[in-house]
């Protein structure tokens, strides 16, 4: 045989390439039914959406047509645009909210597959060693080129679909929770297909605030956790560290105790709850009182705990207290005298005095609650009725009110130390 030149050995490889374009034509049908099985297969996040399932076969045809016109006539892969198809695959995995790495993962799988057919191909239709060697690397090349070129437009289509769909699904959720949470006539179905949340069951509204969004969708989802609600909760971001969250609690409400979310340690956010509430009304409910827990928990300021319950009865009452701030600082004030300042001490006698009247005046049960010998309890409940200038028993009503609000309030309503 003879030896045959470089340029001679370089014709005859781009004639074998043009030859896999002509086989790939000619078996086409084979070649995407292969590809197409293969790649739904490796894809558990397209499994069963069939409109989905629909589209990956027509952005692997015109692919693959794309890729045989380019090896059949040796057009310049960067002379060629991502076909129609395989741009509104990528559109729809974007609208579904699937990861972009599905749309790549199945280029970098078709090019695998395709690869292994044209290599057979040319153990077939080429003997010289050489000649095959050449065409094989020209061919891996050409499929390198076709993939990174193709795969950076759909990839462009899918970004800028996705950032189109998020805005104008954002927008359509924002109008409908305007619309429900002002007690407006809406139809559940409608409103449930906007949300992408069901109404029809009972709710924990939740106000979220003083982090980064994302470190309070993950708060939301411990909190969840913690509380045994299993369903995907509702959360909307106000800005970038204020959310409004919904947790379902499915159609039987249930008891929450919110020391059980286990989030006592956290100071880096702070979270409002709501009452549990069934139905559009429970949903809008739930969160106008998260909204009155959380301005509980602002009037507070630093002393505010890190986690406020509507579900709490001090918490109801204070939150009436903070709707007129002034008002309830000269509640405080004619009420506690001198037990009002703000200081430690204060604050101890106070807190003693509030759990003394809770347990309905018992040395003993205040004690437990406490943890303090029962002489200490009396020292500091006598201590705290000199420090107020009167007797218990006088406006008894005012006094547990104004002890209140110095729980939740803080600072907001004491006078000075």
């Amino acid at each position: 045989m003879a030896t045959r030149t470089v340029d001679e050995v370089d014709r005859l490889a781009h004639d074998r390439i043009a030859e896999i374009g002509a086989a790939m034509g000619s078996q086409m049908t084979d070649l995407v039914g292969l590809l197409h099985r293969v790649m739904a297969e490796a894809s558990e996040e397209i499994r069963g959406d069939q409109q989905i399932l629909d589209l990956l076969h027509a952005s692997i045809e015109s692919n693959l047509e794309t890729l045989e016109h380019i090896a059949r006539y040796d057009i310049p892969v960067e002379e060629v645009s991502s076909p129609g198809a395989a741009e509104e695959y990528a559109r729809r995995l974007a609208q579904r909210g699937i990861s972009s790495t599905v749309l790549i993962r199945a280029y970098r799988l078709g090019q695998q597959l395709v690869l292994q057919w044209a290599f057979g191909e040319l153990a077939r239709r080429e003997p010289d060693a050489q000649i095959a060697f050449t065409a094989s690397r020209l061919f891996t090349d050409l499929t390198f080129k076709y993939v990174d070129s193709i795969s950076e437009q759909v990839v462009v289509a899918y970004e800028t679909e996705r950032e189109r769909w998020l805005a104008h699904r954002s927008t359509v959720r924002s109008a409908m929770l305007t619309e429900v949470l002002a007690g407006d006539a809406v139809d559940a179905a409608t409103a449930e297909q906007a949300l992408g949340y069901r109404l029809r069951q009972h709710h924990l509204g939740a106000v979220l605030w003083g982090a980064d969004v994302r470190v309070l969708e993950k708060a939301l989802a411990a909190l969840g956790k913690n509380l045994g609600v299993s369903g995907q909760p509702l959360f909307f971001a106000r800005d970038r560290s204020t959310a409004w969250a919904w947790l379902p609690l499915g159609r039987a409400a249930a008891h929450l105790d919110p020391e059980s979310a286990g989030l006592g340690a956290h100071k880096s956010f702070l979270i409002a709850l709501g009452s549990p509430g069934a139905g559009l009304t429970g949903f809008r409910v739930t969160h106008l009182e998260a909204v009155r827990a959380q301005q509980v928990a602002l009037a507070a300021r630093a002393t505010a705990q890190p986690l406020t319950s509507y579900h709490d009865p001090e918490v109801r009452t204070a939150a009436m207290l903070a709707a007129d701030p002034e008002a309830t600082r000269r509640l405080v004030a004619k009420s506690l005298g001198a037990l009002a300042a703000d200081n430690e001490g204060a604050e101890r006698l106070r807190e003693t005095l509030l759990t003394f009247l809770t347990e309905k005046g018992s040395y003993v049960a205040t004690a437990e609650r406490v943890h303090l010998h029962k002489n200490t309890v009396k020292y500091r409940v006598d201590k705290a009725i000199e420090e107020r200038g009167r007797p218990l028993d006088d406006e008894r009503l005012e006094l547990e009110l104004a002890l209140v609000a110095c729980r939740w309030l803080g600072a907001t309503v004491l006078g000075p130390g």
